[in-house]
């Protein structure tokens, strides 16, 4: 993947170093071009200095081949322009902000942007957000005979019930992300497309979940 980092602070240097240990191609932006230090000798991405949110920049970072973009400045204000003139000017595929403002991050995610808190555990939630794939298995129980799967609600399953997507002793839906928000449904809940659903899946079931998916 294509991915444009915005931001060489601790959260963004760790970001962009991750990226490329998982084998990705990355640029990362920065304002200050002493902030590329944080990335060492060793880093094998694209440096861009210049402000995050403005077009040409954004261009020259390659943003209109990008396949995620994350927006992790200092600034919560810089960070949201940036991500909506990603997913809604260029349509960057995947969009991460990190804002520090509680009630600016529930706006924003009622416009269905994606943010993230700062810090340690943004930089790996970041990344798992960025590569989320169809069908992503994020945790295994005891000795992996039962897994806790992301999945998105695909276009044939919007408007079923939570039930649609349950099997006895098999496959259950534990929660779902809806607009940033998630929450613990019950059998009736409708499904939305756009939905993250999280479930617990005994792992030989696992390609039942695909074909009631329709993966």
């Amino acid at each position: 993947m294509r991915i444009l980092i915005i931001g060489c602070g601790r959260v963004g240097a760790g970001l962009a170093e991750t990226m490329i240990l998982r084998g990705h191609q990355v640029t990362i932006i920065d304002k200050d071009p002493l902030a590329f230090e944080r990335l060492g000798s060793g880093f094998k991405g694209q440096k861009v200095v210049g402000v995050g949110f403005d077009r040409d920049v954004l261009i020259q970072a390659g943003i209109q081949r990008a396949d995620a973009l994350a927006a992790v400045t200092a600034s919560d204000e810089a960070n949201a322009v940036t991500a909506r003139l990603a997913r809604e000017i260029f349509h960057v595929p995947r969009v991460v902000a990190r804002l520090y403002d509680k009630r600016q991050a529930e706006i924003y995610e009622r416009l269905g942007l994606e943010t993230i808190a700062p810090t340690a555990w943004g930089i790996n939630r970041i990344a798992d957000l960025l590569l989320r794939s169809e069908l992503d298995v994020v945790f295994n129980l005891g000795s992996g005979q039962v897994d806790l799967v992301e999945a998105e609600v695909p276009p044939l399953l919007a408007g079923k019930a939570v039930s649609e997507l349950t099997l006895w002793g098999e496959i259950h839906v534990v929660a779902i992300t809806r607009a940033g928000k998630t929450f613990l449904p019950t059998q009736g809940a409708t499904l939305r497309q756009g939905d993250l659903v999280h479930l617990a899946v005994v792992s030989a079931s696992m390609d039942r979940l695909r074909g009631m998916l329709g993966q």
